[in-house]
């Protein structure tokens, strides 16, 4: 689990980012975290991977401190980061590197995500393209069988064919035991796949709700004309109609539009 306690957090004494925030992250969920650019995102990622550090009040990720950054904390978490970078080295000397460094780390499913994801063979990993790289690193980092993954952007780069295969392995994965947060603004890329939304705005949790909480309360649908007022929360005008999200008063079954 995933515990702020009373969460404090300020880059300057005078401009608070977080005050007194308490958030639960559990096991077993595929979390998407959402917010404009300079929301506070990337400050929970920082203080969840230990990167930074709370002024006052407490981040407990699985009975451990993050800021701490001990071997048994570090072993078993992974930060998939925007911008990934790969050192030039072959295959093999990548996994008996960095391998070791993860206790569950499974040689086989590495190689397996990396075939299903269509890396190809290099002896010098620098060569891939980006978005080769990209599957490279998703690829070592579910193979590493961490207890928490966090993902920055990890569809950026990817094209079509690999976006599906991300979500499918996403999916293969996630076991009882686990916490996935992806972080990103392609919501697109994962509508099928997130099983709680957390939003961010001016350093608030706006919206912590399940997919279902939200699809039971809110109801997404598409209309060739513009839609009666009452019910309607927001709409957007797209090519041939209008999406509209509203109040779920008719208890219908939609698909979650996250945009």
């Amino acid at each position: 689990m995933i515990a702020f306690n009373n969460f404090n957090f300020a880059y300057h004494k005078k401009f608070p980012l977080y005050v007194d925030l308490n958030l639960e992250l559990s096991p077993g969920k595929i979390y998407g975290l959402f917010g404009k650019n300079g929301a506070g995102k990337s400050t929970l990622l920082k203080n969840i991977t230990g990167l930074n550090r709370p002024v006052t009040g407490t981040v407990n990720v699985n009975n451990q401190t993050p800021h701490k950054r001990k071997p048994s904390f570090l072993s078993d978490i992974y930060l998939i980061p925007e911008e990934v970078y790969i050192p030039a080295i072959s295959r093999e000397n990548y996994i008996k590197t960095y391998g070791s460094f993860y206790p569950n780390f499974s040689r086989e499913e590495f190689l397996s995500y990396l075939e299903e994801l269509d890396v190809p063979e290099t002896k010098n990993l620098t060569k891939l393209s980006f978005g080769q790289q990209k599957k490279f690193i998703i690829s070592f980092a579910l193979a590493c069988n961490t207890s928490v993954l966090i993902m920055d952007e990890p569809t950026n780069g990817l094209d079509i064919p690999s976006k599906s295969e991300f979500r499918k392995l996403m999916a293969k994965t996630m076991n009882d035991d686990k916490i996935y947060i992806i972080s990103t603004h392609q919501v697109r890329d994962l509508d099928h796949i997130l099983d709680h939304i957390l939003i961010v705005n001016a350093g608030q949790i706006v919206l912590d709700a399940s997919v279902y909480e939200i699809s039971k309360k809110l109801s997404f649908n598409f209309y060739t004309n513009p839609p009666e007022e009452g019910t309607t929360i927001a709409v957007d005008e797209t090519i041939g109609g209008y999406s509209v999200m509203e109040k779920n008063v008719l208890d219908e079954e939609t698909t979650i539009n996250l945009e």
